[in-house]
């Protein structure tokens, strides 16, 4: 794996999320979304600002600049954005996000440190986590059109190596108590593998399998992502047996 291939994979994501809203109306464009309380036209301004955000950052990062995001920098940005309507908030994301990808691409990704809000990060780590962002924020609002759209296998593969990051971050922590101590087998298919998701004093997901798990999950690698990103449907087919529900780790992962 090459720290490009987070910058390969970020633009293809945001550019399939182009393709897909370019010709949509203003009734389609404020349709919900599957982020809670957020239309198709909201998203997109969702990821717009944080690109506007973004570049912001990645241009201190190109000039040496260690100084970090502050509510002067976001405030305004946020504030600007929600007053649009979903037309402006369309063509300001196509803007806002191609800006972000050129200046991106003309980072020294082996040299740059960017000042982000998880602190001085690579150029590929800092596209990770705007891949994390893209990547299931476009799947809210492509299965709001289409409900049998997924992340591509591409981007899950990438998403599966900082998973872990994700999962202890945004985890309830009163499930987390409940349901700990454990370990739960998370069976994986398309493409085959297993790992542990370690319930302890925190959580974490491991490359292991469990020698004597608690509980045990099946589900495609697609799927159990989404679920630990809080975007998990019935009709995903991930199951469990064991001391751990589907519902539990629903209730363990609320997603944003």
């Amino acid at each position: 794996m090459k720290d490009t291939d987070w910058l390969a994979a970020l633009h293809a994501s945001s550019q399939r999320l182009a393709e897909l809203v370019a010709d949509l109306t203003d009734d389609q464009l404020a349709t919900p979304s599957y982020a809670s309380g957020w239309s198709i036209a909201q998203v997109l301004s969702h990821l717009g600002s944080a690109a506007e955000i973004g570049t912001l950052l990645v241009q201190r990062g190109i000039d040496g600049d260690p100084t970090g995001p502050a509510k002067r920098d976001t405030t305004p940005v946020w504030q600007r954005w929600d007053a649009m309507s979903g037309a402006e908030q369309r063509e300001a994301w196509r803007a806002a996000d191609a800006k972000h990808l050129a200046l991106l691409d003309s980072a020294d990704i082996a040299t740059v440190q960017i000042p982000y809000f998880a602190g001085q990060l690579s150029v590929a780590v800092y596209a990770g986590y705007r891949l994390s962002e893209q990547s299931l924020h476009g799947w809210d609002v492509e299965v709001a059109l289409d409900p049998s759209a997924t992340v591509p296998a591409a981007e899950v593969e990438l998403l599966w190596q900082r998973l872990d990051r994700v999962a202890t971050r945004f985890r309830d922590a009163e499930t987390l108590a409940r349901l700990k101590p454990g370990q739960v087998a998370l069976q994986l298919s398309e493409p085959r593998r297993t790992l542990c998701l370690d319930l302890g004093g925190e959580l974490h997901i491991v490359p292991c399998e469990p020698g004597d798990p608690t509980a045990t999950v099946w589900g495609t690698a697609e799927a159990v992502l989404r679920l630990v990103y809080g975007r998990n449907r019935v009709e995903d087919g991930v199951t469990a047996v064991g001391a751990v529900t589907v519902d539990d780790l629903r209730s363990l992962f609320p997603g944003f």
